[in-house]
């Protein structure tokens, strides 16, 4: 079982690996943002474009907040512009903090019910889509590094240790 504490945790440090993925790509071109490395979403943008896409869907359902899901397939080029698109992380970022820091450890025992991607309704326990939120995000973040590192990106330290040492 997680905890509000767990959530809000992962949701800060969701944020400063956002902040310094972000910084990192600053330094590269908009080529080398945008080019088709072979990733599963294409490119360092389009995979964090899928990251925020994921993000933004999942706060929509667990927020309740009415929303038309984008296919998946789509889901790398909903963000094209970098400057747009790290506008939108940063809110995204705040939003996910803010909702960490709004439940707690009593919401983590229920259910959600919701639409997937794929248009088919489930129900899921909530500590394992809060778990599948914040695994998934640092998933598709190893494969953003590793892409930003084949451009000799230089990138800080991923490790939730050196995050809970820093801050």
């Amino acid at each position: 079982m997680i905890s509000a504490k767990y959530a809000q945790a992962f949701a800060r440090y969701n944020r400063w690996q956002n902040a310094s993925l972000m910084a990192a790509a600053d330094l590269l071109s908009e080529a080398q943002r945008q080019h088709n490395a072979g990733a599963f979403f294409g490119s360092i943008l389009g995979t964090l474009s899928h990251i925020l896409w994921g993000d933004s869907a999942w706060m929509n359902r667990l927020t309740q907040t009415p929303f038309t899901p984008t296919p998946i397939d789509e889901s790398g080029r909903l963000w094209r512009d970098w400057s747009a698109y790290k506008i939108a992380r940063v809110a995204m970022d705040e939003r996910i903090i803010e909702w960490a820091y709004s439940v707690d450890d009593s919401f983590f025992k229920k259910d959600l019910t919701y639409i997937t991607a794929k248009g088919i309704q489930v129900t899921k326990p909530l500590d394992l889509v809060v778990m599948h939120i914040f695994n998934h995000q640092t998933h598709h973040r190893g494969q953003a590094h590793c892409l930003l590192t084949q451009f000799g990106a230089k990138t800080a330290d991923t490790d939730i240790l050196i995050y809970r040492e820093n801050t």
